[in-house]
């Protein structure tokens, strides 16, 4: 687009706000009007250079999405029939209805693309690392090179993983469309799953110099409401609700000099109040649906967490509770972890460690570095300075994240100092 002539500022303006707003929504269209990522990306940007060349000179239609969405598949039409010398058409085009009516193209319709293409990314078939990828890429729009940065992954690497994901879906013939009824639990499940992945390596980036990377949350974010929106399922917005209140506290987590803030050390004046009440909303709604799961009750969890003004507020029977619950919906190691750390916020911690040592006994979180940095953060409350001291040099052994890493290394010190039990 930026080589064409120069038409009108104005209009220029107008078609750049129609991309920046519309062109993942007209993206989706085209996948399923042509049945191919590549060629949809291509008449994408066909279609907003026609509207270039054009709209100055016959003016703005009136519904400009579906015009764009008329234009990208009529263009994309000519190319593979020039490219295949006038051969008949792939079925999966050639059967498709004649582009241009609103019902299709606009409202509703546009926006069951938009879930089509988000259960496609997201399907089961594809290993988790494409769904991620392939998400970011084609529902979120992100360039190739920034899901590479934000993954620290080789820009080569993400692209043929994309290569691959897309190549999968042709070659396995993925369905592009909503599950039915029937299957819809399942698959819904791994859409969610990819959005919290998104969002915690957004949150709490899994290596670097960053404590956190705010554009992948964001886009994760971005990815819940539409979800939300498009299909408001208790679980929906449950999950968004958990990422809005994680999220509210994103400036009062790290320094100025990007160094960890830990939850009860930080400033609550800082967080973001209007993220908080949204969320605690969202979890209401979702729980007096009765029909939650595991997304809403840790958003239950972080609600109570972040509607406490003082950290000696925070109703730990509460949310002990709530990890019971937790729990007994989708038992895991790192629940029953971070139960233990709240009955040690509750009892004590010496009751908070009976339960760590008991999941350690077991064989479980062996190579977990956050269960030797909680089960250290217990001893050094004790004041059982050696036993405090392998657990932190252990986990930081293990993190790749600069933070954190700087985070374990000033208890360290503090323990050479005698600073902090208690």
């Amino acid at each position: 687009m930026n080589q064409l002539e120069n038409p009108s500022q104005p209009l220029r303006e107008t078609v750049d706000t129609l991309y920046r707003n519309d062109s993942r929504h007209i993206f989706a269209t085209l996948v399923r009007l042509l049945g191919d990522f590549d060629a949809a990306e291509e008449a994408l940007h066909d279609a907003f250079r026609a509207a270039l060349e054009q709209w100055p000179r016959d003016g703005m239609p009136a519904n400009p999405r579906a015009c764009l969405v008329s234009a990208g598949r009529f263009k994309a039409i000519d190319s593979m029939r020039r490219r295949a010398r006038f051969e008949p058409l792939p079925d999966a085009m050639a059967e498709q209805p004649a582009a241009g009516s609103d019902d299709e193209m606009d409202g509703e319709g546009i926006e069951d693309d938009r879930l089509r293409l988000i259960f496609t990314c997201c399907h089961p078939a594809l290993s988790a690392d494409a769904q991620v990828a392939l998400t970011l890429r084609e529902v979120c729009g992100l360039a190739t090179e920034e899901i590479a940065r934000a993954f620290l992954t080789a820009s080569p690497t993400l692209a043929q993983r994309i290569v691959r994901a897309k190549a999968k879906i042709r070659d396995a013939r993925i369905p592009y469309l909503v599950p039915t009824l029937a299957d819809l639990p399942e698959r819904l499940d791994s859409v969610l799953r990819v959005v919290y992945l998104v969002f915690n390596e957004g949150y709490s980036a899994s290596s670097g110099e960053s404590l956190t990377r705010h554009d992948l949350s964001g886009e994760a974010i971005r990815l819940g409401r539409l979800l939300s929106e498009l299909l408001p399922e208790p679980e929906v917005l449950g999950l968004l609700a958990l990422m809005l209140l994680h999220e509210s506290r994103r400036a009062a987590r790290s320094s100025s000099t990007g160094d960890l803030i830990l939850l009860g050390d930080q400033d609550r004046s800082l967080w973001n109040h209007d993220f908080v009440d949204e969320g605690s909303a969202l979890v209401e709604q979702a729980l007096l649906s009765r029909r939650f799961g595991t997304y809403t009750v840790q958003a239950a969890i972080a609600a109570v967490h972040a509607n406490a003004m003082k950290p000696e507020a925070t109703d730990w029977a509460k949310i002990v509770a709530l990890y019971g619950v937790l729990m007994r919906i989708g038992p895991s190691p790192v629940i029953e972890l971070n139960r233990a750390v709240a009955v040690a916020m509750r009892d004590g911690p010496a009751a908070g460690l009976v339960l760590i040592d008991d999941i350690f006994a077991r064989g479980d979180l062996a190579d977990y570095y956050l269960a030797y940095s909680a089960q250290a953060d217990l001893y050094r409350q004790l004041g059982r300075t050696d036993e405090a001291r392998t657990g932190y040099e252990y986990a930081l052994s293990q993190t790749r994240q600069a933070p954190e890493k700087r985070f374990l290394e000033c208890r360290l010190r503090e323990l050479d100092v005698g600073v902090g039990n208690g």
